[in-house]
């Protein structure tokens, strides 16, 4: 019978802990760099133009909101669902899908051109016919739900604690809002061919799950081995399970969206040229056989049972497939050559036809390593001055079913 958890924050004031700091800092300063330099110079120094208008920090910012909701997933089905198993790393799955959620949205200041526009959004008039309007409500509701779910994990007083699992089920509700509206964004471009799906929206609330799980997994794996605290196979073997099966749901959802598109023979040109063209490899290699195939085959071969190797090595790769998704899906789907009339032939001297070339530039790619790397030390930092995780988490303490013997 699993005893109730203690919580605590990490101890641990060695060289180790702020060596870890201190290059997630360099990494900040490095992203914080490269943001200044490119609104100083302009967005000419990035290898976006008026084809590729997102480039590799919307990249990374998609990754981060859309890994900021499946991250909450763990809080999610220990509040709304009872799970035992999962409560004990409620806070810290808040509390890390808050950090993701800032480190995206700061990536994307960069995207308003001028930084002092975000004073501006606070009493501009918002146009609620466009879904950035409405992902504004969703992202700054989202941290403040965020807020109040963690005061009613770690208050003490009985108020905030009966609140605990209505703000859950509003945090459930909202997430799904939040990455509904972030798939919208591409599946409403109706001029994009690669977008224009409604099957985007679940598509990135399965793939948020992938990625969120994912990174809970890598953290507490991390943090567990780092400050020698105790770590059972309950907790891993449910996030290891839960992991494959929104990996093969992913895949699931990508397949009938290929197949959907090779049906309707307006979609031929773009499918030929995300599977057999200039994304193929990508796709097949990157997304496909990288953040799927070799991921649930760590996970479900019989001789790899328990084998935390082998669930941080899938874990990994998941992450590294998500970028690959987002990757092939935002850059692929800008590249393939815009169908302004179709059943028309039309001519003109201005890209009739052309693919849309795009390659990335250093200050681009530090800019959304440095997000990356800042969310992670709003983690670390956390978990420093919080009690974010439990002393424990041996199988003894999570698991409602285990047996001393």
């Amino acid at each position: 019978m699993a005893t109730k958890a203690i919580f605590s924050e990490v101890k641990n004031n060695g060289i180790g802990y702020w060596g870890i700091l201190g290059l997630l800092g360099l990494l900040v300063l490095g992203g914080l760099a490269s943001a200044l330099y490119m609104e100083h110079h302009g967005h000419y120094v990035t290898g976006m133009n008026n084809q590729i208008v997102w480039g590799m920090p919307h990249v990374f910012a998609i990754f981060l909101i859309v890994a900021s909701s499946g991250a909450a997933n763990v809080a999610t089905v220990g509040t709304v669902f009872g799970k035992k198993v999962y409560q004990p790393l409620g806070r810290l799955s808040a509390f890390l899908a808050a950090a993701l959620l800032i480190g995206g949205l700061l990536i994307l200041l960069l995207d308003l051109g001028d930084m002092a526009h975000v004073i501006e959004m606070g009493y501009g008039y918002l146009n609620f016919k466009s879904i950035f309007a409405w992902n504004m409500i969703l992202y700054s509701g989202f941290i403040a739900i965020l807020a109040v779910y963690l005061w009613t994990m770690m208050a003490r007083s009985k108020t905030p604690r009966s609140l605990y699992y209505p703000v859950g089920v509003l945090n459930m509700i909202w997430r799904f809002l939040l990455t509904m509206g972030t798939g919208s964004i591409l599946g409403w471009l109706v001029a994009r061919q690669y977008y224009d799906a409604a099957i985007l929206a679940p598509l990135f609330i399965i793939a948020s799950y992938v990625f969120g799980t994912a990174l809970n997994i890598l953290l507490v794996m991390a943090t567990y081995k780092l400050t020698g605290r105790e770590l059972g196979d309950a907790v891993l073997n449910r996030l290891r399970y839960s992991l494959a099966i929104f990996i093969a749901l992913t895949m699931f959802f990508e397949f009938m969206r290929h197949l959907t598109n090779l049906y309707a023979t307006e979609h031929h040109g773009i499918e030929a040229f995300i599977l057999s063209g200039e994304f193929s490899g990508m796709f097949w290699f990157g997304e496909v056989f990288i953040g799927a195939v070799v991921p649930m085959f760590l996970i479900w071969c019989r001789f790899l049972k328990n084998n935390r190797t082998a669930l941080a090595t899938a874990a990994i790769l998941a992450v590294l497939g998500g970028f690959f998704f987002v990757y092939v899906n935002l850059i692929g789907g800008q590249s393939y050559p815009l169908i302004m009339f179709p059943n028309a032939e039309v001519s003109s001297s201005y890209f009739d036809g052309a693919v849309n070339q795009y390659s990335s530039t250093f200050p681009e790619f530090m800019l959304g390593v440095g997000g990356f790397a800042l969310s992670i030390a709003i983690v670390v930092f956390g978990m420093k001055i919080l009690r974010l995780t439990p002393v424990s988490l041996a199988d003894s303490v999570v698991d409602p079913h285990y047996k001393n013997d």
